[in-house]
């Protein structure tokens, strides 16, 4: 027998003792007293069973296995069993469960399978209801999807079967625990130095700020990061559906909205949210993520004297996303001429700050996009930095370089009003490295 085999053979053996052990552990454990356990209690509790039983159903194992084994089963109790451990590995990013046997996570931007499995979809199933039961939802065969928190901020998505074919699909994008800021984002190359200045002094005079991009190419990162120039005087309301930005500033007002319950009442929309922030008497509003129709309550907020609002947006491009804001107007119901939504538009975002996640799996700001008013009934925009791709490695990262355009701000004269007199040099393009 080769040593592959043997140990898959050992993997298989020891997902069997596990299962059996598991449900001795239910049966001889008092669930309700492990509320108030110690981790050390429990730990030797969990122990000491586990020798019992390995030694009724006479299994001798070695001390490594028997370690495995005691750290594996307390995360099945008291965790989210074999996804914990990839929890608390602060080198993954994203979790992508497609059914018990394929577990992916996201490593650098890339996506990686690990050899982490579940023993079968009930045990996943299992697991699944641990964490929707946690944050009083339910997830079944009549309401087969799920959009959860988890304790530390993560964000989780499930659907299980009939809906998901092959066994449940489930992602968890994990919650960054350190903020980055600025001069991290300068540092890993996501934007320059200049651009930062650019960013600081169009947050810091209260320009109306739209974040586009895909899905995972760090908007909700940028809007964080964006959200460190805001004065510390200033009150800020914020609206997600996923409670994900950390703001550090003290006058925060966070707001998240809520699905409809299991008899479809309940719900509260994020316009919902956004018509009462409007209430509150709040210096800036940030919207995590625009998508349906409080688009239009966003784009008065934005008119009306609440200067200074951010947004993200899904988008591949600053035209794009000017596209996406009419069609979501026109999704919420709202007759309005061409030319009048857009000027509602042109008027109400200032800068669109495009990022992208680029094949080498590398997060960039792509591209910062002034809207400078109407010409006829077309918005007029200028590009005033980008990402100059130039090639790529025989690794397949890509080569490129930061450069503005040549096109001097439309909004210099705001800036130096406001005390931010950025110098000309910053607008002058650079060339390749």
């Amino acid at each position: 027998v080769s040593p592959e085999d043997r140990e898959v053979k050992r993997k298989q053996r020891m997902s069997e003792i596990k299962l059996e052990l598991h449900r001795a552990l239910l049966d001889n454990l008092n669930l309700a007293a492990l509320e108030h356990a110690s981790e050390a209690d429990l730990r030797q509790e969990i122990n000491d069973i586990a020798v019992e039983i390995l030694s009724e159903k006479s299994i001798v194992l070695n001390r490594e296995d028997r370690m495995t084994l005691n750290s594996e089963l307390y995360d099945e109790v008291t965790g989210l069993g074999p996804l914990e451990t990839l929890l608390k590995d602060d080198s993954v990013n994203d979790i992508l469960v497609n059914g018990p046997q394929q577990i992916f996570v996201e490593r650098d931007g890339k996506l990686q399978l690990t050899d982490i499995t579940f023993k079968d979809e009930k045990h996943l199933l299992r697991i699944i209801d641990k964490i929707v039961s946690a944050v009083g939802r339910r997830v079944d065969e009549s309401n087969p999807y799920v959009d959860a928190r988890l304790k530390d901020g993560s964000r989780f998505n499930a659907m299980v079967p009939p809906v998901a074919v092959d066994g449940s699909l489930v992602s968890i994008r994990k919650f960054k625990k350190d903020k980055l800021g600025i001069d991290d984002l300068v540092n890993f190359g996501a934007f320059s130095e200049e651009m930062a200045a650019y960013l600081q002094a169009a947050v810091a005079t209260r320009l109306n700020i739209i974040v586009s991009g895909g899905t995972g190419s760090g908007k909700t990162t940028t809007l964080n990061a964006l959200s460190s120039f805001i004065d510390n005087a200033e009150r800020i309301l914020t609206i997600e559906d996923t409670a994900e930005l950390q703001l550090q500033q003290t006058h925060v007002g966070r707001m998240e909205s809520r699905p409809p319950n299991v008899e479809g009442k309940g719900e509260v929309s994020p316009r919902d949210c956004l018509k009462n922030a409007l209430r509150m008497r709040p210096d800036r509003i940030i919207v995590g993520e625009t998508r349906g129709e409080e688009v239009i309550d966003m784009l008065q907020a934005m008119n009306t004297g609440h200067d200074g609002s951010m947004t993200t947006i899904h988008a591949n491009s600053a035209r794009d996303g000017i596209s996406r804001l009419e069609n979501m107007i026109a999704m919420a119901g709202i007759e309005m001429p061409l030319k009048a939504m857009r000027s509602q538009i042109s008027s109400a975002v200032n800068l669109i700050v495009q990022a992208s996640r680029l094949q080498d799996g590398s997060r960039r700001m792509t591209s910062i996009t002034e809207i400078t008013g109407m010409e006829g009934e077309v918005i007029s925009m200028q590009e005033i930095f980008r990402f100059q791709r130039v090639g790529l490695t025989p690794e397949n990262k890509i080569i490129g370089h930061f450069t503005a355009t040549g096109v001097r701000s439309h909004f210099s004269e705001r800036f130096r009003m406001w005390g931010y007199d950025l110098p000309a040099s910053i607008y002058e393009p650079v060339a390749a490295q």
